[in-house]
């Protein structure tokens, strides 16, 4: 391999580092510093994902609230492996005022 490609697969491999970093990092200041907030499961978006041999579904969840200000957000809640949540179901979430496209669900 030339020196070309151990580049390319090391600035990769520090791409993928600093999403999940950056990703753990705003989820604690949304613990942290978040406002609750009362929501619904909007949707959910069911994927089968396959490696060749055999394959999984993921659900994505997206949640839908009022922010402290009036504002109607629909944000996507995260990926999960199994099934959690049901269209229509009330779920409690925090997000930030300076980007309530952020949320994790409370516990």
């Amino acid at each position: 391999m030339d020196i070309v490609k151990y580049i390319i697969c090391a600035a990769v491999v520090v791409l993928i580092l600093a999403g999940f970093v950056i990703g753990m990092i705003r989820n604690r200041k949304i613990r942290r510093n978040g406002i609750e907030a009362q929501g619904v499961i909007s949707r959910v978006e069911e994927r089968y994902e396959s490696d060749g041999e055999s394959g999984s579904y993921t659900f994505i969840y997206y949640v839908s609230y009022t922010t402290r200000e009036g504002k109607t957000v629909e944000a996507r809640l995260g990926k999960m492996t199994q099934a959690h949540f049901d269209v229509g179901q009330s779920i409690r979430v925090k997000y930030l005022p300076e980007k309530p496209e952020y949320v994790i669900p409370i516990q």
